[in-house]
């Protein structure tokens, strides 16, 4: 389990591609040893499993399943994402409970520059746009944002120039792709709700 504040990135350094799969190589300077192999990262919001750990660079494998539903389908060596480690009892959540279980991509319809701040304008598949909830939290490429407005195609964020610069969305470009977590306690709801209909 995640909060979503990103503190750190890493550099794709090399990736290796496998039968049902694919081994990416992540350089960072988050603060881990061998002792940690095992543990969970939130990879650009996706969890996955370090299996490997050498003068700093992380290895981790991605399945089919997680290639699929995810913007790794079209990563390339250099790219810049987004590393958060799980969270540790009693720390404190600054952003909302994430999961590193991706739903959806999100494509970039518009980047504007208000004053100091970014509007980022998001289109994404029309099946989950009805679980999107204005003010809500959400998740993108691991970062816990707020959904300022909902529109036809999907929905716009805010980012504050902390964000902007400590991430990689200052990197994204209109077009681009992103991952997208929508708020687990939001889809709970309603869930909940469509049952006792």
């Amino acid at each position: 389990m995640f909060n979503g504040i990103i503190f750190n990135q890493g550099i794709v350094k090399n990736i290796k591609k496998r039968p049902k799969g694919i081994n990416i190589f992540v350089k960072s300077n988050l603060k881990l040893s061998k002792n940690d192999i095992g543990v969970s990262v939130a990879c650009d919001g996706v969890c996955l499993t370090l299996i490997s750990l050498k003068q700093g660079v992380m290895e981790f494998y991605l399945s089919k399943e997680t290639i699929e539903r995810s913007k790794f389908r079209y990563l390339k060596v250099k790219d810049k994402i987004n590393l958060e480690l799980p969270l540790k009892y009693g720390q404190k959540i600054s952003g909302h409970i994430c999961q590193g279980h991706v739903d959806t991509l999100g494509k970039i319809l518009d980047i504007n520059k208000i004053d100091k701040s970014y509007l980022f304008d998001f289109e994404i598949a029309k099946k989950e746009r009805k679980n999107l909830i204005e003010k809500a939290s959400i998740c993108i490429n691991g970062i816990s944002l707020t959904i300022s407005k909902k529109t036809l195609k999907g929905f716009q964020i805010w980012v504050i120039p902390h964000t902007f610069k400590l991430t990689n969305l200052s990197s994204l470009k209109k077009n681009g792709l992103v991952n997208i977590e929508i708020d687990i306690l939001s889809k709970y709801v309603k869930n909940y709700f469509n049952e006792k209909k």
